[in-house]
C-alpha cells in the first residue's frame, strides 16, 4: 500500500517508521588471546571464515557492540564502514553505499534487509528492536542478490542471538545499567540444560531512561503528553534439541514491548537547540510484536544438509506526532498499523569439501499491512474537520516467491569458481479507502514484478594468508503503487535495479595478529525509485523511477590486530555517487509548471538533478577503536577503551536545496570506556557522544530529528 508524502503548503508530510533502538548487549571483558581468532560468516547459508568469503563484511561480537559503543541501531554507522542510518521516529534509512532507503513510505521497501537469527524480519516498521543476549551481528555491504533476494539491494544485516548449550550446568549472565537521564537497565540469560538432547535459554532486556528533550506546550507552558520518555522490555524464550547427530531443531520466539514515548522534532529552520522542543500535539512511538523461528536442520549420510526456515511475525505500532514541530502551528499526524510476516525458506546444501559445492534453495513470504479500521490513519492540517483532514484505512497485502542456488567449482587448491542466481516473483495489492480533505476515494490496486538476479564470483586463495576475489552481482528491489489522488489510477513505479562490480583482498599479516580487508567497487544503479511532484497535482508527492541509471563507486578498508594485551580496529570508505539525467518537480514547493523527468525543461521548480549526489551518500566514513587490557593481579585486569566515528556531509534529497534542510552536516562521535574485571564480575564505566555534538540525524516532513546526546554511566556484569 503506499502511504503517499503529502507535501502541503504548510507543511512538508513523509510518513515513516518507528526506528530509535535502545539497544543493550552485554559488556564482555576483551579476548585475552594475543592472536586474532577465526571471523565467521553466514552470508553464504554455510558457516565460513570472513577471510576467504568473497564478501566485504563486519562482524562484531555480542560483547564487542557495547565495548564499540553500539548502544542503538543508529550507532552501527559509526562501528562499520559505508553504512549510514538516519532516524527519523517511526523508521529509519538503513543505506549501505548509498543504496537502502529513500523514500518513507510503506510501498518503498526498504534496500538493507535485516535478518534475526535467518529470518528477514519487518521490512519498514518495528526497527528499535533491542541487541540483547546476541552473539554476532554480519553487516554485508553491496547486492546480496542470490541469498537476500529483494530488498537487499544495498546489503543485509544479519543479527545472531545466542543458541542454548546442551549439556553441561546451568550458566547465564545477569547485566544492570545506571546512567544520566534516570537511565535504568537490566538484561540477562541463563541456559537450562533440561536432558541429554535438550536444552532452554531465557533471555530478557528492560529499559527505563527519561526524555533527551525539554518539551514545551502551546505559548509556552508546561506539555501534559509524553516528552520522550523510554519504557522497554523485551524476552526471548528459546530450545534447542538434538536427538542424534544428524537432527537439529532450533526454536526462538521474542516478545517485545517498546515504548519509545515520543519522537520529537523541530522545524528545519529552527533557530533552538535540537533538543529544545514546541509542540501542542499529542506524541506516541508504541510498538508490540512478537516472532517465533523455528529452523530444522537434517544431515544426510552423504553429508548433505536438509535445512528449512519458518519465521512468524506479528505486530502493532502506533505513532503521533507534531508535524509543524511548533507549539503555535496545528498539524497533526497518527497512525495506528498491524502487521503480521510469514516466511518460509527451504535450503538443500551439499557437503563443504570436494571440487563441486553447491546449494539450492526455495522462498515464499506473505506481509499484511492494515491500516486500523475507523481511519486511524491521519493527517490534520489542523485536525477536526473532514476538509482538512487526510484519512485512509485498508489493507496493503504483498507476498514474494523465489528459487536460488549457487555452484562452486574448485578448480584448482587455490582457484575457485561461484556462479549463483535467484528469480524472484513479488507481488503487491492494496485495498484501501482514503478520505482526502473531503473526497472519498477508493484504492484498488495490484501489479506483479519479477527479476533474475545473481553472482558470478572468481577467488583465489594464493596462499593461508592472501585471498583475493573479484565478482559481478546484481540486486533487485520491487515497485510498488501510488495512491490515487483524485485523477483517476495512477502509474506503479518499477523495480530498482543495481549491477555491482567488486574487487577484494583480504590479509593476515604479523604471525596472525594483524587481519585486513581491502575492497573496490562500482554500481549501475537503474531505475531509483524517487518521490515528485503529482503531475496533475504537484503539491502531492508521486513516487516514479529516475529513467537514467545512477553511478556509484568507492573504496573500503578495515583492519583488526591484537599485539598482546593490546587491541586496535579500524575502518574507513570513500564514495562518490552521481544521477544520471532527470528532472523533478520538489514537491515542498507550489508549481503548476509541467516538468518532464526526461526533458524537463529547468525552471524554479523543475529541477535539473543530473550529477546530484544519491541520498545518503556520504563521501566519507571512518570508525577507529583501542583498548589495552593492564593485568593487575591473577583475578583483576583494567582495560581502558576509546572509539571514534565520523559520518560525513550528506543529503536527505535528491533535491539538495539547502535552505529547505536537505543537506545534513557531518557527524563525529567518540566514546570511551574503563572495563574492571575482578574474577566473573566486570564493572564498566562508559560514555558516548563525548563532545556532547547535537546533530541532526535525520529530516523527514520537514522536521529535523536529532541524534542521541551524550549518555555515560556505569555498567554491571556478573556471569555464573
Amino acid at each position: 500500500m503506499k502511504i503517499q508524502e503529502l507535501w502541503l503548503s504548510v507543511s512538508a508530510v513523509a510518513l515513516g517508521w518507528c526506528g530509535t533502538a535502545v539497544a543493550q548487549t552485554v559488556t564482555s571483558p576483551p579476548n585475552s588471546s594475543s592472536e586474532l581468532t577465526e571471523v565467521v560468516v553466514t552470508a553464504e547459508r554455510r558457516h565460513t571464515d570472513l577471510q576467504t568469503t568473497p564478501i566485504s563484511a563486519t562482524v562484531i561480537s555480542g560483547g564487542d557492540l557495547a565495548n564499540l559503543g553500539v548502544i542503538m541501531v543508529d550507532a552501527l554507522q559509526f562501528a562499520t564502514p559505508g553504512a549510514v542510518i538516519n532516524n527519523f521516529g517511526q523508521g529509519n534509512d538503513f543505506n549501505i553505499r548509498g543504496v537502502g532507503k529513500g523514500e518513507h513510505n510503506s510501498q518503498t521497501t526498504v534496500g538493507v534487509v535485516t535478518y534475526r537469527d535467518g529470518v528477514a524480519t519487518f521490512p519498514g516498521y518495528f526497527q528499535g528492536e533491542p541487541y540483547y543476549d546476541v552473539s554476532s551481528v554480519e553487516i554485508l555491504r553491496g547486492p546480496q542478490g542470490t541469498f537476500g533476494g529483494q530488498n537487499a539491494t544495498g546489503g543485509a544485516v544479519l543479527v545472531n542471538t545466542n543458541d542454548p548449550v546442551i549439556g553441561g550446568d546451568v550458566g547465564g549472565y545477569v547485566q544492570a545499567q545506571v546512567g544520566n537521564y534516570t537511565d535504568f537497565g537490566l538484561q540477562g540469560a541463563v541456559n537450562l540444560p533440561i536432558s541429554s538432547t535438550l536444552a532452554a535459554r531465557l533471555a530478557f532486556d528492560s529499559e527505563s531512561r527519561d526524555t533527551f528533550y525539554h518539551v514545551t506546550g502551546p505559548n509556552g507552558g508546561a506539555y501534559n503528553g509524553n516528552p520522550g520518555n523510554v519504557r522497554i522490555g523485551s524476552a526471548r524464550v528459546s530450545l534447542l534439541f538434538k536427538p542424534d547427530d544428524a537432527l537439529t531443531i532450533s526454536l526462538k520466539t521474542d516478545f517485545d514491548y517498546l515504548n519509545f514515548g515520543a519522537y520529537p522534532a523541530s522545524p528545519y529552520n529552527s533557530t533552538e537547540d535540537l533538543f529544545n522542543i514546541g509542540v501542542n500535539s499529542p506524541q506516541q512511538g508504541l510498538d508490540r510484536f512478537g516472532r517465533t523461528i523455528l529452523k530444522a536442520d537434517y544431515v544426510l549420510p552423504d553429508g548433505i544438509t536438509l535445512r528449512s526456515v519458518t519465521g512468524y511475525q506479528k505486530g502493532d505500532t502506533q505513532y503521533q506526532a507534531d508535524l509543524d514541530g511548533t507549539n503555535v502551528g496545528n498539524s497533526y499526524f497518527a497512525d495506528n498499523v498491524w502487521e503480521t510476516l510469514w516466511s518460509e525458506e527451504f535450503n538443500v546444501i551439499s557437503r563443504d569439501d570436494g571440487f563441486f559445492r553447491w546449494i539450492f534453495g526455495a522462498y515464499a513470504d506473505y506481509d499484511n499491512l492494515t491500516f486500523v479500521p475507523n481511519y486511524y490513519f491521519l493527517i490534520g492540517v489542523p485536525p477536526g474537520d473532514k476538509t482538512t483532514e487526510y484519512r485512509l484505512q485498508g489493507t496493503n497485502p504483498t507476498s514474494a516467491v523465489a528459487g536460488f542456488g549457487q555452484l562452486s567449482f574448485q578448480l584448482t587448491s587455490g582457484l575457485q569458481l561461484q556462479i549463483g542466481a535467484r528469480y524472484t516473483d513479488a507481488k503487491t495489492t492494496n485495498h484501501v479507502q482514503v478520505e482526502q480533505y473531503g473526497l472519498p476515494l477508493a484504492d484498488e490496486q495490484s501489479q506483479k514484478f519479477t527479476n533474475t538476479s545473481g553472482k558470478v564470483s572468481l577467488n583465489w586463495t594464493i596462499d593461508p594468508n592472501n585471498f583475493l576475489y573479484a565478482f559481478v552481482s546484481t540486486g533487485f528491489r520491487p515497485g510498488g503503487l501510488n495512491v490515487p489522488v483524485g485523477f483517476g489510477t495512477p502509474a506503479a513505479f518499477d523495480s530498482e535495479k543495481l549491477t555491482s562490480y567488486e574487487v577484494g583482498w583480504k590479509n593476515t599479516a604479523l604471525e596472525g595478529h594483524l587481519r585486513s580487508q581491502v575492497d573496490a567497487f562500482y554500481y549501475d544503479y537503474k531505475n531509483f525509485q524517487v518521490t515528485v511532484g503529482y503531475p496533475q497535482l504537484p503539491t502531492f508527492g508521486f513516487e516514479l523511477n529516475n529513467p537514467n541509471p545512477t553511478h556509484i563507486y568507492g573504496f573500503e578498508a578495515q583492519q583488526q590486530a591484537v599485539f598482546g594485551d593490546f587491541s586496535i580496529d579500524d575502518g574507513l570508505a570513500v564514495m562518490h555517487s552521481s544521477l544520471g539525467r532527470f528532472f523533478a518537480t520538489d514537491p515542498r514547493i507550489a508549481t503548476i509548471t509541467p516538468c518532464d523527468p526526461q526533458a524537463g525543461p529547468s525552471s524554479t521548480s523543475c529541477v535539473d538533478l543530473t550529477g546530484h549526489s544519491q541520498t545518503y551518500a556520504p563521501n566519507f566514513t571512518f570508525n577507529i577503536g583501542a583498548q589495552y587490557k593492564f593485568l593487575m593481579s591473577d583475578k583483576d585486569s583494567l582495560t581502558p577503551r576509546l572509539n571514534f566515528g565520523y559520518v560525513g556531509p550528506q543529503w536527505a534529497t535528491l533535491f539538495e536545496n539547502s535552505s529547505l534542510g536537505d543537506h545534513l552536516a557531518g557527524r563525529s562521535i567518540s566514546g570511551a570506556q574503563l572495563a574492571w574485571q575482578h574474577a566473573k564480575f566486570v564493572t564498566t564505566l562508559y560514555a558516548t557522544n563525548l563532545t556532547d555534538q547535537h546533530y541532526v540525524a535525520a529530516l523527514n516532513s520537514g522536521l529535523n530529528f536529532a541524534g542521541p546526546p551524550r549518555q555515560y554511566g556505569l555498567r554491571f556484569l556478573t556471569s555464573f
